[in-house]
């Protein structure tokens, strides 16, 4: 609310009006007209200075981490903790979250009363966002003064990337195949337990198994099996260059549609780098569902990678690391297989999330299958997103490599695009020339 300037301006000819009548004239109308102004004046001052005096400020939210789609809730709540009523409240919400819905107008807030509501806002972008600061304006009942006082944020808002339902996608195969133990024995500690030995300086301690140090009266260590799963990493093509974007229109608050029951669809912005994170972490929570071993690799604004693990604690980090990656990267796809993919275990499969189809990108498949291991290509169609077409002939040398690619354009369902399983391409058969004698 702001201050109602006619108004000032108004009681201030009122007041001039009212003391050069009493001046020159020397009327006693012009002089209460005049006194009446100053009075009415110094009231809402007073009374403006006065109406944030006992009012006490919070804001919670129940949770502070939240994915792109979800609704986010927080609670507003204003006491006032003295006899004096407040005759409005303005409550702005000036936090970064886009489409912010907590932003409020109170009035008579009675002494002694607590007042709250609820905000629920649809999450549309991912990152960090504190949720603050926020500012409080009140005065008096005319509007002809105000007071602000600001309160700063306390709590900051990870949104995670949105993340789709994906029931099948094709595992690579790797050369160490699940389930199947390879009697291979490692310095790792690893789930699999292969049996107990004589203890040897420099074993460490940890690996002492001390029921049969018991039982056999000397120091005996366990030995452990190589995981029989081949590890999935993704690596994610984060090169400012072979990124594209269509104009983004204008979002408006979704505004209360909570009570509905009905979850409101909310599509991913026509970026093919918000595509290709949201692909990234939809793949990594469906193979660390699957209890594989997953890491990520990628080079943004700075090298990241996150080593490979299994378990919950995994999805947090891959999630939270998606969750602040941008395109700023000067990195090629190439540079990125060649500085992380002979770090990896040999087997391993290697999903590339690209937009990019170019003469490198052959060669980063053919180191990646000279290092033994096994890619499979989630291909953005950069076109779709009003980037430049890529090269068909890279393309169809995938194709007869049989290297399994998944392609996905602007305004695809993500989670169908994903769940299909990645073709083969092969070359067309040879007719026979026999079908052709007569």
């Amino acid at each position: 609310m702001t201050p109602v300037r006619g108004t000032r301006w108004f009681l201030l000819a009122l007041i001039l009006v009212g003391l050069l009548g009493w001046i020159v004239g020397g009327s006693v109308l012009f002089a209460r007209l005049a006194y009446f102004g100053i009075l009415f004046m110094a009231g809402a001052y007073l009374w403006s200075s006065l109406s944030m005096r006992g009012i006490r400020f919070n804001r919670q939210a129940r949770l502070l981490r939240a994915s792109v789609g979800d609704l986010f809730e927080e609670r507003f709540e204003i006491v006032n903790l003295v006899r004096q009523s407040c005759a409005w409240l303005e409550i702005d919400d000036q936090s970064a979250l886009p489409l912010a819905e907590g932003s409020r107008l109170l009035t008579r807030i009675a002494g002694r009363q607590k007042r709250s509501y609820t905000a629920r806002t649809w999450l549309t972008r991912r990152g960090a966002f504190p949720l603050g600061p926020t500012v409080l304006t009140s005065g008096d009942p005319f509007g002809l003064f105000t007071l602000q006082t600001r309160s700063p944020a306390r709590d900051v808002l990870v949104v995670l990337p949105m993340m789709v339902s994906i029931s099948a996608f094709p595992v690579p195969p790797g050369l160490l195949p699940g389930g199947k133990a390879i009697r291979q024995k490692t310095m790792d500690v690893t789930p699999h337990a292969a049996g107990v030995r004589e203890y040897v300086p420099g074993d460490p301690m940890k690996r002492i198994h001390w029921p049969s140090t018991a039982h056999r009266q000397r120091l005996m260590v366990k030995e452990f099996e190589q995981d029989p799963q081949a590890e999935i990493w993704l690596f994610l093509d984060a090169q400012r260059a072979v990124h594209a974007a269509l104009p983004q229109s204008k979002m408006q608050p979704l505004g209360e549609l909570w009570w509905m029951h009905q979850r409101v669809r909310i599509k991913l912005p026509e970026d093919s780098f918000e595509y290709a994170v949201s692909a990234a972490a939809s793949l990594a929570r469906y193979f660390l569902a699957d209890r594989r071993v997953v890491g990520l690799a990628c080079a943004g604004g700075k090298f990241t990678v996150v080593p490979a693990e299994r378990g919950e604690r995994q999805v947090g980090k891959i999630m939270e690391t998606l969750a602040f990656l941008q395109a700023e990267g000067d990195l090629p796809l190439l540079g990125l297989v060649t500085m992380q993919a002979k770090l990896l275990p040999m087997g391993s499969g290697v999903i590339l999330i690209t937009p990019s189809v170019k003469s490198d990108f052959l060669l980063a498949i053919e180191n990646l299958q000279r290092w033994n291991l096994r890619p499979v290509v989630v291909l953005l169609k950069s076109e779709t997103f009003g980037g430049a077409e890529g090269d068909a002939t890279i393309l169809e040398a995938l194709f007869k490599r049989n290297i399994p690619i998944c392609q996905i354009g602007c305004g695809d369902d993500l989670a169908s695009a994903l769940t299909q399983p990645a073709a083969y391409f092969r070359r067309p058969p040879i007719p026979n020339p026999a079908a052709y004698i007569v």
